[in-house]
């Protein structure tokens, strides 16, 4: 399994409603994240920053954002796109972080 970790940035106002959204994922983005090798996805909320911080564990070396030329997860990045910090192409502004420590 590879382990892949990276932050963005929520718009101020939006906790809530980005939970929401979440609470209620489309069953067909969730079947295209597992059929793609993420077998598990968190994200976490640094209230005082507004920072999202993503980690997925995936069987192969592509994380979400690399399905983004996949019509389904470009519907979900314009749907986001209100309420995060996006490119043009809508697809949330990343920031790919590096492993620097693993307690085993």
């Amino acid at each position: 399994m590879n382990q892949i970790a990276f932050t963005m940035k929520l718009l101020p106002g939006f906790e809530k409603e980005y939970e929401k959204r979440h609470d209620e994922i489309w069953p067909e983005l969730q079947a295209l994240l597992k059929a793609s090798g993420i077998s598990d996805y968190h994200i976490f909320l640094d209230r005082s920053s507004n920072t999202l911080f993503a980690f997925q564990q995936t069987s192969g070396t592509s994380s979400s954002q690399d399905l983004g030329e996949t019509e389904l997860v470009k519907k979900w990045w314009a749907y986001m796109a209100d309420i995060m910090e996006t490119n043009p192409d809508n697809s949330p502004v990343t920031n790919p972080l590096t492993k620097v420590f693993t307690l085993k």
